[in-house]
């Protein structure tokens, strides 16, 4: 089974450009093409968070048309740029979000179980999981014990040793709470993220942690508290994760300029 993963797209309207110099739908678009061509051709993807810029309707309407080339199942979750109800508004026939409340679900149609966690606390940067959602998510594990299981979500529930992103990511509460439950259940093959804008790996409660980079463009590698710059000559990227029956093997993949 394979998996990709792309995060933090942040589609806009036609002549928005982030930080005045990333048309980030272009950089999507590159992505999607990629993904598109790969031989063999993933089973699904996995789009963690930051899905449009601004959680407009018509920026979700344009991010339906980028991914629709890519012809197999997207699984959809919001991150801190996006807006719920306009999300599920445009996605209504992807019959795995929920009417209302957390975009938190589970899809047991594959080799590897995926487990959603929403992470989206309205008006603010950083992200948290309520009790409800930690509930489920216990009772999810429970109920299939001996199934390899990949969570996935966006705010990364560890320290990154980037200040400014580690300061608006997921509240402590909520990620000791989640690492609690995380260590107590050893079919958790991977806990996958985004939010960052880099790619990173973890050893994290007795599993693997992962982020995915950015299919619009990356932030600079800075570990001082006051810079987030973009990093204009790291290219778009994603991450295939890659099961083999026994081990979830992860490769990140970037993407050419001219593709």
């Amino acid at each position: 089974m394979i998996i990709a993963q792309i995060s933090d797209l942040h589609v806009a309207v036609p002549g928005q450009l982030a930080y005045e110099r990333f048309d980030t739908t272009s950089c999507v678009s590159r992505c999607v093409e990629h993904i598109r061509r790969l031989s063999p051709r993933p089973d699904l993807v996995l789009a963690t968070g930051d899905l449009v810029e601004s959680g407009r309707a018509e920026e979700y309407k344009r991010l339906r048309e980028v991914l629709t080339p890519l012809a197999v199942p997207v699984f959809l979750i919001p991150g801190n740029h996006d807006d719920r109800g306009a999300l599920c508004a445009e996605f209504r026939d992807h019959v795995y979000l929920p009417s209302g409340g957390p975009a938190r679900y589970v899809v047991d149609d594959y080799p590897v179980r995926l487990l959603a966690l929403d992470t989206l606390v309205p008006g603010e940067k950083c992200g948290a999981l309520d009790d409800g959602q930690l509930g489920w998510l216990e009772n999810q594990l429970a109920a299939a014990p001996q199934r390899a299981t990949l969570v996935f979500l966006h705010h990364p529930p560890f320290r990154t040793g980037i200040p400014r992103m580690d300061s608006i990511g997921l509240d402590g509460a909520s990620a000791e709470r989640l690492g609690q439950i995380v260590s107590r259940n050893r079919q958790i093959e991977l806990v996958t993220a985004g939010h960052l804008h880099r790619g990173l790996q973890a050893r994290w409660r007795g599993t693997t942690a992962s982020v995915c980079p950015s299919a619009a463009f990356q932030f600079r590698l800075s570990m001082e508290p006051a810079k987030l710059e973009p990093a204009p000559n790291e290219p778009p990227a994603f991450q295939l994760h890659c099961w083999n029956g026994k081990q979830l093997v992860t490769h990140t993949v970037a993407v050419d300029p001219g593709e």
